[in-house]
């Protein structure tokens, strides 16, 4: 059957935690909500994002039970479902889509290191699975296996993929892809040290899979919105410059550190960090204290800054 494919701000949520380190799935209610308020148009639970890997299969099942029945309006609810083998990537597949998810994220299961060939063999074995919305994450620096745009192309072709989420820094990669006009949405990451983000816009991407719209969400729909025409160009480049410093900051550290720890900061449902993840400080959080203040984001969002973040300043 035909699949919704996801375009503009799909943003790969961080899953919020309470103070003993338990899932927060209020604070999961309040986050849909605001985003669906403010243009995210799709958004990931349980990516990278969302320290998935540090969560518990129970944990897993719970977020996907409860979340997928908190789904605001029509955004989108996808879930990171890639497991340590096939089987459990399968696993996770069928139980997200029983429980009323609208698709599914996955990418090669991590530190084993699978040549393309293999990764791409998994790729249609767990689309075949089900006939559920599938988005494949290209995602190298977290998992090694890099596939090629020939590789993309052949996953493409079958009518359960319907979103590459790109990460690698191969403007010619995501420019061959395009080309071929596959029936798919194709995004890409939104940090400005990958630098495919305009590019791939230009090329006629349909989005940005982002991180960064966990603080911005409204700026990064307005990055993220596909070119129609010169207007969407000039307000997407505009809108990227003007954000840069917090595009900057959301990556100065591995994902979630940077956005978790100012998350908490503003009044974001946000918490601790999974150990042993550890929140910044010092310099490192006063850029992103910085950037909030820069973009007068505490009077366009009601972001307070937490006595914490003004006595470290």
């Amino acid at each position: 059957m035909s699949h919704i494919k996801p375009k503009g701000s799909f943003v790969a949520l961080v899953t919020p935690m309470n103070n003993d380190g338990s899932i927060d799935f209020e604070g999961f209610r309040t986050l849909l909500n605001w985003h669906a308020e403010n243009g995210t148009e799709a958004v990931l639970i349980m990516g990278s994002t969302g320290e998935v890997s540090m969560l518990s299969p129970e944990e897993r099942r719970a977020i996907i039970s409860k979340t997928a029945k908190m789904k605001p309006g029509n955004m989108l609810m996808y879930y990171g479902c890639t497991g340590n083998n096939t089987e459990t990537t399968i696993d996770y597949v069928r139980y997200a889509k029983a429980e009323g998810a609208d698709g599914a994220i996955i990418a090669a299961p991590a530190y084993i290191c699978a040549d393309n060939e293999a990764i791409t063999d998994y790729a249609f074995e767990v689309c075949d699975a089900e006939d559920f919305p599938i988005g494949f994450y290209n995602n190298p620096p977290r998992v090694k296996t890099d596939l090629h745009w020939t590789d993309i192309l052949k996953l493409a072709k079958h009518p359960n993929m319907v979103v590459l989420k790109e990460s690698t820094t191969r403007v010619g990669q995501v420019a061959q892809v395009c080309a071929a006009k596959p029936d798919m949405s194709i995004m890409c990451c939104c940090s400005p040290n990958l630098g495919l983000v305009v590019p791939t816009m230009a090329l006629g991407g349909h989005g940005t899979a982002n991180m960064t719209g966990n603080i911005v969400p409204r700026e990064m729909a307005v990055i993220s919105k596909p070119w129609e025409n010169g207007d969407d160009a000039f307000a997407c480049r505009e809108a990227w410059l003007t954000n840069l410093p917090m595009l900057h900051f959301a990556y100065s550290a591995i994902n979630p550190v940077t956005i978790k720890t100012l998350m908490r900061l503003i009044g974001l449902p946000s918490g601790p960090l999974r150990k042993p993840l550890k929140p910044i400080s010092g310099g490192a959080l006063q850029a992103g204290i910085d950037a909030v203040r820069a973009l007068g984001l505490e009077e366009r969002y009601g972001f307070r800054l937490a006595p914490a973040a003004l006595a470290a300043e």
